[in-house]
């Protein structure tokens, strides 16, 4: 598998963040992402533009943030040729998206606000649909508006990284619950609008740079092949669906590129001679290990199953034996810190 690693959810000056596309697309070369996804509010005019695709070595997918009337039900609706209606349900465009195509994520499904009562939280609330792709299990932007006080608000301004620590439990909970059922999978996301407010009258302070989150929330992608890095209308196309399968399929992870650089982590099963990747199915044996590695650092590897924590390992890698069926995924801790989530593997199930 070769591995790409880039930054989803971001928003430009064509919706409501403060960065133009071209900006935002060498902002992201600066750091060495391989990729970043645009998801701006209800419209795909970048891709309109003529934006999607290599630049340099970063490669730019435009999707768009969807939502309802009530602005309520975020969704980001990828490989797709048109933005939807607002005046359409969650449901309806979720169906619609899977209709014409696309790949969707729900976006910051429990997100939640305790202070700055001007910018209230929109969470997903119509779970009735089992047409979505995944869940953004982690989104710095939610995080970081949830802990921010008045006690603590210039510190977070200062240092936007050192406040985010792990996803919502409620977050994990429903993801592991969904999989149970089917696949539903898992990416990490930055909600980037480099917002530029004014401190004490006189001072503006641009908060959540491109630059700054663009070293947060990361998701790797594993691939069958590597890109061509080729705006050629064929190669373009392979890369562009290479991007859509890998996030389809669930052969991803996310990780906080804060506590350190997570590529070459690896979570896969072996029964036999056979290699399953995050998203597989494996059909159920005795001989099914479950093998973790980490990138030339030592971690705290939690084995999750069904929801609930069953194995702990402290080391640079770990094998597991399964004794039953289940959805499994790893989580890596560095010094009690949140790093790495894996997407699952179904065994038997």
């Amino acid at each position: 598998m070769i591995e790409y690693v880039g930054a989803i959810h971001i928003h430009s000056t064509y919706s409501d963040g403060s960065g133009t596309v071209d900006e935002i697309i060498k902002t992201a070369q600066e750091v060495d992402l391989d990729y970043i996804i645009l998801t701006d509010h209800n419209t795909l005019r970048a891709k309109k533009e003529g934006k999607e695709g290599w630049h340099g070595d970063t490669f730019l997918l435009v999707g768009a943030e969807i939502n309802d009337k009530q602005n309520l039900n975020h969704y980001l609706a990828l490989g797709i040729d048109k933005p939807f209606s607002t005046r359409m349900s969650a449901k309806d465009y979720v169906e619609k998206v899977k209709e014409k195509g696309g790949i969707g994520f729900i976006a910051h499904p429990h997100e939640e606000r305790s202070s700055m009562k001007e910018h209230p939280p929109y969470p997903w609330n119509e779970w009735d649909s089992e047409d979505f792709t995944g869940i953004e299990i982690w989104n710095h932007m939610s995080e970081w508006m949830e802990g921010l006080n008045e006690n603590n608000k210039y510190n977070y301004f200062v240092h936007p990284l050192k406040s985010i620590i792990s996803p919502t439990k409620k977050s994990l909970a429903k993801w592991d619950e969904l999989n149970l059922k089917r696949k539903v999978v898992g990416i990490g996301g930055i909600d980037a609008h480099a917002h530029k407010i004014n401190l004490m009258g006189f001072i503006e302070v641009e908060v959540f740079p491109y630059k700054v989150l663009f070293k947060s929330i990361r998701t790797h992608l594993l691939c069958d092949t590597q890109f061509h890095k080729s705006n050629n209308g064929v190669e373009f196309a392979k890369d562009r669906n290479q991007i859509l399968k890998s996030l389809e399929s669930g052969r991803v992870f996310f990780s906080n590129y804060y506590h350190g650089d997570a590529k070459g982590f690896r979570f896969f099963a072996q029964d036999s001679n056979m290699i399953y990747h995050m998203g597989d199915y494996v059909k159920f044996s005795d001989k099914i290990r479950l093998r973790v590695i980490l990138p030339n650092i030592s971690g705290t590897i939690k084995l999750i199953a069904n929801g609930s924590l069953i194995d702990e390992v402290e080391n640079i890698d770990a094998e597991f034996i399964i004794q039953k069926p289940g959805v499994y995924r790893v989580e890596i801790f560095l010094d009690g810190k949140a790093w790495i989530y894996s997407n699952h593997i179904r065994i038997g199930l």
